[in-house]
């Protein structure tokens, strides 16, 4: 069989995306990002979002299908985020999708975004290796899966029980008066700063809680033991050493992350750990990912930014995967999930 070409669209969040891929190579790769629209709010506003989805699903898929030298006829099948997301922006992106897949009499795959941003790396590492453990960190998600086969099965090893990492970061950030998305400038600051200055907790590594939840992530004490601090120092009347408390809390935040999934590696004897999601692209936490990695014997799969950020080419890569794995096509009249989960790899 001749290499799948899959078109992957993807509106679960603020990103209008839309990408062409052809067995494991991009042909296209188009973002259209709302995320202005929402700074002054501090946060996504999903009724803008789903406003801007509308006005750019057609240009991006148009220039999706223009810059692979393609119309749809060329297109194998469609692959569209089904969950989990906004439900506004998921329903936009998914009832497009639908009518492409109609209108063109294509086979379409609605599929979970997370799985997504596991796939998306073979674009630049090739296959899995068997065993591959996986750490998925975004705004919503922290969770480290277990990849057996990513068109057919995935084991949750790990979760977070509340805030994820960005979440974490975009509070904090807030409480700095930094503008919002909060995780670039916290990064940028933490560039300058002492990671050791304050003594920032290390959610669920202790004591009973830790035994209990060896690979589960908790950020949510982070964020108030900061935020505590910060509050004391304005007491004090004392200047906050900006630098300092985002570089302690990127370094407590990275660390957690790092040691949780090489514990996971060790647990599934995984030589292999492939990381994805937004706030994969926070600097402070490749560098410590590769350096524990290199001390575990890991192989660390960091993509570069583009592919960690929400685009379209994880949602066609996945849809190679599962039109190459001969998974049944979604119906044609399969809902979106906002809270789709993490084992459900298409619907």
């Amino acid at each position: 069989m001749s290499e799948p070409v899959v078109l992957g669209i993807e509106s679960t969040c603020d990103e209008t995306a839309a990408a062409i891929v052809r067995g494991r190579t991009l042909l296209s790769n188009v973002v259209a990002s709302s995320m202005e629209e929402h700074a002054r709010y501090g946060g996504v506003i999903p009724e803008i979002a789903s406003r801007a989805h509308a006005e750019a699903f057609v240009p991006c898929v148009s220039k999706a299908l223009a810059d692979a030298n393609m119309t749809l006829r060329d297109v194998d099948a469609i692959a569209v985020s089904a969950g989990p997301g906004l439900a506004g922006c998921l329903a936009v992106g998914v009832s497009g999708a639908k009518a492409l897949a109609w209108a063109a009499n294509k086979p379409i795959y609605g599929i979970n975004h997370v799985i997504g941003h596991i796939a998306v790396t073979q674009l630049q590492f090739g296959p899995f290796p068997p065993d591959t453990l996986a750490l998925i960190v975004s705004g919503g998600h922290t969770s480290l899966l277990h990849v057996e086969d990513v068109a057919r099965h995935i084991d949750v090893v790990g979760t977070t029980l509340d805030d994820a990492a960005g979440e974490c970061f975009d509070k904090v950030a807030r409480l700095l008066g930094f503008p919002y998305p909060g995780g670039p400038h916290i990064d940028r600051h933490a560039q300058h700063g002492d990671p050791h200055a304050i003594k920032v907790p290390q959610g669920l590594t202790q004591g009973q809680a830790g035994a209990k939840h060896p690979y589960d992530f908790s950020f949510s004490g982070v964020k108030t033991a900061v935020a505590r601090w910060v509050e004391g120092q304005q007491a004090a009347g004392r200047e906050i050493p900006v630098d300092d408390v985002c570089a302690s809390l990127a370094d407590s935040v990275a660390t957690v992350l790092a040691k949780k999934a090489m514990r996971g590696c060790e647990q599934y004897g995984s030589k292999t750990l492939i990381v994805g999601g937004g706030f994969s692209a926070n600097s402070q936490l490749r560098a410590k990912l590769l350096e524990f990695g290199e001390r575990h014997g890991v192989e660390v799969r960091i993509p570069q930014i583009k592919l960690c950020t929400d685009n379209g080419a994880m949602v066609a890569m996945l849809g190679v995967n599962l039109v190459e794995a001969g998974i049944v096509p979604s119906a044609p009249d399969f809902g979106i999930d906002s809270a789709m989960p993490l084992t459900t790899i298409s619907v």
